[in-house]
């Protein structure tokens, strides 16, 4: 490299690193899974707070399970479905420190939805990060609680059918009528701009947590290029084309109370 090349990268703005409180490992991530973006931007949000050795994270069974390997926080692994029993009591035996736990939709929706609603309407004082992907990613690419109707799974070759499996669950909603509850939002990180709402998400509730506000959820429309049979430029187009119409984004609980929407031609405003 030349003297004048050395100058001019002394003189370029840095606009993106790698946030320090994410270990220099490779991820296991599937191409185009939103989990890597998931991953650095909750490690840039606890950088730029200053909150890397006051935070302890909870990962249970699913995709998420080797997060620990990728945040250089405090890390504890629950039983699958079982995170918010154990960020409960991490929290209470150390309630200066800030807590989240980070699960996907069958971990939290299905085996965990018990631990789940109880922590919620206890207003345990910790942050859930909810993955919503619509799918089982890890274990084959079965139905989870919240695939979509006539989505085809491993399990619903033919598309989930209402009368057999059921409703596509949304138990985000479901949480945010519970008094425990102090905010309650859906994000997502398909683009530029979902990346930044999703950070602002998670600055404040990591805020309210330091105010002892009560439960935080923050979920994530996600995208599993795998599991859905996809590229992740299709993925991404699936999400805002089949997934947001149900699963919209946008805050639905601030302050303890439920955020009022308008519904402008049968769409939430």
């Amino acid at each position: 490299m030349t003297n004048r090349e050395d100058v001019l990268l002394e003189d370029m703005e840095v606009v993106w690193e790698k946030p320090n409180t994410m270990s220099d490992v490779r991820m296991h991530y599937c191409p185009g899974c939103s989990h890597g973006v998931i991953h650095k931007v909750l490690m840039e949000v606890i950088l730029e707070m200053k909150i890397q050795d006051q935070t302890i994270g909870v990962a249970p069974v699913g995709c998420s399970v080797l997060a620990y390997h990728y945040m250089d926080i405090d890390m504890q692994e629950a039983a699958h479905g079982r995170a918010t029993a154990v960020a409960t009591g991490i929290k209470r035996f150390l309630p200066d420190n800030l807590v989240f736990t980070y699960q996907g939709d069958g971990d939290l929706a299905a085996i965990g939805t018990a631990e789940t609603i109880h922590a919620c309407n206890r207003g345990e004082n910790f942050l859930i990060i909810f993955i919503n992907n619509g799918i089982y990613g890890m274990t084959g690419g079965q139905m989870a609680p919240t695939s979509l109707v006539g989505m085809v799974t491993s399990t619903t070759p033919e598309g989930r059918e209402v009368h057999t499996q059921g409703h596509p669950f949304k138990i985000t909603e479901m949480v945010a009528t519970l008094p425990g509850t102090h905010y309650v939002t859906r994000q997502a990180v398909h683009t530029p701009t979902a990346v930044r709402h999703f950070k602002k998400s998670l600055e404040k509730a990591f805020k309210y947590q330091m105010e002892k506000k009560g439960t935080c959820l923050v979920e994530i429309v996600s995208n599993c290029p795998s599991g859905w049979k996809m590229t992740p430029v299709e993925s991404n187009k699936w999400i805002e084309d089949n997934m947001f119409p149900f699963y919209p984004p946008g805050d639905i609980k601030v302050d303890g109370k439920l955020v009022e929407k308008k519904i402008i031609k049968g769409k939430e405003a």
